[in-house]
């Protein structure tokens, strides 16, 4: 259920590749989009480019997410937009894990960005959609955060964390009328993964996260892997005995 007019959607961490494709999902659909991120001139052109696809207003906004103060810059924007029918929370960093081990700064770091700031505005968001009986959040997790791995656990325990909070966020509004998703991309070709090599049937593009976020602010439970191979790939990484699990090195 969504107010009357285009949808009204907010963008957190708008600059990041998933959240740009989900953007031009929304763009064709004539929505109002709220862009927030650090990045003001990147910003600005993302605008110009979902105008041209469609998009009926676009707002750029400019926050940190870290720090800045949440609920009050949450209703701001929401003002901007004339109310939230669909929120998409998209930012996130993996860091480095063999500096984050050596380095309590980088560590912390990584918790505050992926965990603690995530959660504040989880939250936030969740008190909006509840007070008025509507609306959808839809959260970027992680498969990383289905087991530790010890290339990246440090991001994973994090994304962990994110996972279960927005699953209880989903099961505290119980059928009332909002929705909560956390979704949980694989490997993607995006800024974030810049470094790794890619290619192979377990990456996926930008594009592909995007059209599974845009369901799942519709439709779906409150866990959804992207793409859905993932959901069977992760079963099974599961059930790995922990003395095999922490031979393999990946």
């Amino acid at each position: 259920m969504t107010a009357k007019g285009p949808l009204r959607v907010l963008i957190l961490g708008a600059g990041s590749g998933i959240a740009q494709a989900t953007a031009r999902l929304y763009a064709t659909e004539s929505a109002i989009i709220g862009l927030a991120g650090r990045n003001a001139g990147r910003l600005a052109g993302i605008a110009d480019d979902l105008r041209a696809r469609g998009a009926t207003l676009v707002e750029a906004f400019d926050v940190d997410f870290t720090l800045a103060p949440v609920p009050p810059t949450l209703a701001a924007m929401a003002g901007k937009l004339g109310g939230l029918d669909h929120v998409i929370l998209a930012y996130g960093i993996l860091g480095e894990q063999a500096l984050a081990e050596r380095d309590p700064a980088v560590a912390q770091s990584i918790i505050d960005v992926n965990f603690r700031s995530a959660a504040a505005w989880t939250l936030a968001v969740a008190e909006v959609l509840e007070g008025q009986g509507r609306g959808s959040l839809v959260v970027l997790g992680s498969v990383a955060g289905d087991r530790g791995r010890r290339a990246n656990y440090i991001y994973g325990a994090a994304k962990a964390g994110l996972a279960t909070l927005v699953e209880g966020v989903s099961h505290r509004f119980g059928g009332t009328g909002p929705r909560a998703v956390i979704v949980k991309p694989g490997p993607t070709d995006t800024a974030m993964t810049a470094g790794m090599t890619k290619g192979g049937p377990l990456w996926a593009s930008p594009e592909a996260v995007a059209a599974v976020v845009r369901k799942a602010a519709d439709s779906g439970g409150p866990v959804v892997y992207a793409p859905a191979r993932w959901r069977l790939i992760m079963a099974i990484i599961r059930m790995i005995p922990a003395l095999i699990f922490n031979k393999m090195n990946f």
